[in-house]
C-alpha cells in the first residue's frame, strides 16, 4: 500500500456516516436509541411522539427510518424495554422483523446488566485477601507447628 492510498482510506473513514442510534457503543448512563414502530396502523409515530413528549428527562427526535423515533435518556430513569413495554401497553405495534427482535434483545440485556452493575456496592479490594488468609490459617497444611510456643527454642 502506498502513502496516497493510505491517506484515501484514512479520509474515507473520517467522513463516513455515523452509526444509527443504538448500534454504536455508548459508554456511560446516557443512551440514544431508536424506537421502531410497525408501519400499520398509520400515524403511530406521531401519536407515540406526543405520548413520550410528556415524559421528563426523555429527549425525542426523528428516527433514521420513517417509522422510527430517536430517543435519548439516562438508564437510571428509563430503559428501552420499559419504554417499548409502555408503548405496547398503550396499543402501539412495534416492528417485529428478526433484525429488530435481535437488536432489541441485545439492548435489553446490555441495559439490564449495566443497571445491575451500577446498583452493586463496590467491593473492598484491599480487604479481600483477608478471606483467603483466614481460610489458609484454618486449613491443615505442612506449615503448621503443633509445638506449644513455650517449648519452642528461639535463637
Amino acid at each position: 500500500m502506498n502513502p496516497e492510498r493510505a491517506r484515501e482510506l484514512r479520509d474515507a473513514l473520517r467522513h463516513r456516516a455515523p452509526h444509527p442510534p443504538g448500534l454504536a457503543p455508548q459508554p456511560g448512563s446516557r443512551k440514544q436509541r431508536e424506537l421502531r414502530l410497525d408501519k400499520s396502523p398509520p400515524g403511530q409515530v406521531e401519536r407515540a411522539r406526543q405520548l413520550l413528549t410528556g415524559l421528563e428527562g426523555l429527549e425525542i427526535g426523528s428516527g433514521v427510518h420513517s417509522n422510527a423515533l430517536s430517543v435519548s435518556y439516562c438508564i437510571t430513569d428509563y430503559t428501552l424495554e420499559g419504554l417499548e413495554t409502555a408503548l405496547a401497553g398503550q396499543g402501539f405495534h412495534l416492528e417485529n422483523t428478526l433484525y429488530c427482535k435481535l437488536l432489541r434483545a441485545l439492548i435489553y440485556f446490555c441495559e439490564e446488566t449495566q443497571l445491575r452493575n451500577m446498583r452493586m456496592p463496590e467491593r473492598l479490594i484491599k480487604k479481600s485477601n483477608e478471606v483467603y488468609v483466614k481460610a489458609w490459617e484454618h486449613h491443615p497444611h505442612g506449615d503448621h507447628d503443633d509445638t506449644p510456643p513455650e517449648l519452642r527454642e528461639y535463637k
